[in-house]
């Protein structure tokens, strides 16, 4: 079975509001069998599981408002695709030209690895070329054609090697997440396990010229976990209890359709707490702690992050109900923002900062299973990690999937703040679904 992200998109105003839906073909009958619910809009992704040689149809549907489609003439477009053997496959779907219908585009760990080769040696051969280029005493056009017909002889043989260390990659996180998978249940029935060791420990100085240790658990371009100790106060947790007390309801997860619901897999009360910005400089401890969270994210990644337009903080309680309860209260594997690897998405999570106010007597682990970490939470501390490659600004692998192990005794109260980028006063988070799509482009479609 292989993984699929399915993306469609629009390069210009006049088709953006495109909504397509996704169906498989039946091999033996041809049916079709619709695969997304209710349909797949502009901007949006859609993760779907399937075998080698399937094949499906992409099919354009008409618009909320038009009532038309928006291809030539106002038929509604068709693309097709088939799932081939290779790992780490995608397909975009985009407008086609003239009669066309959807070009898509497919590809895998092999086609990137060959572009690959490709841009690197294309690369070298403009800086060679320029360089004998300059040189008096040789014929530039016999210097050319040398240049050429080496590169032409290694191209294919370098290709070869990065595809081939594309598919040990791809096999190594294959095992690396089915062992993940083993070890999530090992660690969270293991109350006596230790929190992970660090990569290595440094620190961090606030504007107020306060210290605190950082253990640096993971640092990888696009997943970095760190542990930062003493980052928020005893009044600085009581401030967002009292205020998320008369306001904790059930906690819900993304629904994959840009929105939420409640779900088994997340057992927890919780409440979204605003900030008093206009409080800040009195000195209010909830405008203090979340000034410190931004504070944080802009030293780690760089990225200017503005409080403006940000998701509240969010206050969330676990309760332990002992060895025999069946459905106790924990946070089964996720992630918290994208983790496939693609491009960032304007608007959406990139960084989550987990703040510890009370921890259980046992049970209430954070696990990145992925990874390999086991966080035992401590009280005051703060789990910090982002998804995203400043440089790049594609994101996690997967790296930073995490859960939260069940609550066997006690309570655990934590404050979190999801980060995103790209949210400004008048771009606000809540105008941007869970897909990293404007809320108003979705409702045109």
């Amino acid at each position: 079975m292989l993984a699929y992200s399915i993306w469609s998109y629009s390069h210009n105003t006049q088709t953006s509001g495109v909504k397509v839906e996704i169906h498989w073909i039946n091999p033996s009958t041809k049916e079709r069998v619709l695969q997304t619910d209710p349909h797949l809009f502009n901007g949006a992704s859609f993760n779907l599981n399937s075998f080698r040689t399937h094949h499906f149809e992409v099919r354009e549907l008409p618009g909320a408002r038009s009532g038309v489609c928006a291809g030539p003439e106002q038929q509604c477009r068709v693309g097709y695709y088939t799932v081939n053997d290779n790992d780490d496959q995608v397909v975009f779907v985009r407008p086609g030209n003239g009669e066309d219908g959807f070009e898509m585009v497919h590809t895998d760990n092999k086609r990137m690895a060959r572009e690959s080769a490709t841009e690197l040696l294309s690369e070298c051969q403009r800086r060679a070329i320029k360089a004998i280029s300059a040189t008096e005493d040789l014929d530039p056009e016999a210097a050319k054609d040398a240049i050429s017909s080496v590169v032409s002889c290694v191209e294919n043989s370098i290709a070869a090697e990065l595809m081939k260390s594309s598919e040990e990659i791809s096999f190594q996180k294959n095992i690396r997440t089915k062992m993940g998978e083993l070890l999530e249940n090992y660690t969270c029935a293991d109350d006596g396990l230790e929190t992970t060791k660090p990569e290595e420990t440094t620190f961090w100085q606030d504007d107020d010229g306060y210290y605190r240790d950082v253990h640096i658990m993971i640092n990888r371009p696009s997943s970095k976990v760190h542990v930062v100790e003493n980052f928020i106060t005893e009044d600085e947790c009581k401030a967002m209890e009292e205020a998320a007390a008369p306001i904790l309801h059930k906690a819900t997860v993304a629904d994959g359709k840009g929105g939420s619901e409640f779900s088994e897999s997340r057992k927890a009360l919780q409440a979204g707490i605003k900030v008093p910005w206009d409080k800040e400089e009195e000195g209010h401890p909830i405008a203090t702690l979340s000034r410190r969270v931004y504070d944080y994210v802009n030293h780690v990644l760089d990225l200017e992050i503005e409080h403006n337009g940000q998701e509240d903080l969010m206050s969330i309680q676990y309760e332990g109900r002992g060895d025999n309860e069946t459905e106790p209260d924990r946070y089964m594997p996720h992630c918290d923002g994208d983790c496939t690897g693609l491009q960032f998405k304007t608007g959406t999570r990139m960084a989550t900062m987990v703040m510890y106010c009370e921890i259980p007597e046992r049970g209430g682990a954070t696990n990145f299973r992925n990874a390999g970490l086991h966080i035992v939470p401590k009280k005051r501390s703060a789990t910090f990690f982002s998804y995203i490659d400043p440089e790049s600004m594609k994101m996690d692998t997967g790296f930073t999937e995490h859960s939260g192990c069940p609550v066997i005794e006690g309570e655990k109260k934590i404050v979190t703040q999801w980060v995103r980028l790209g949210v400004d006063g008048e771009n606000p988070w809540h105008s941007f679904n869970t897909l990293g799509v404007k809320v108003s482009d979705a409702a045109e479609q």
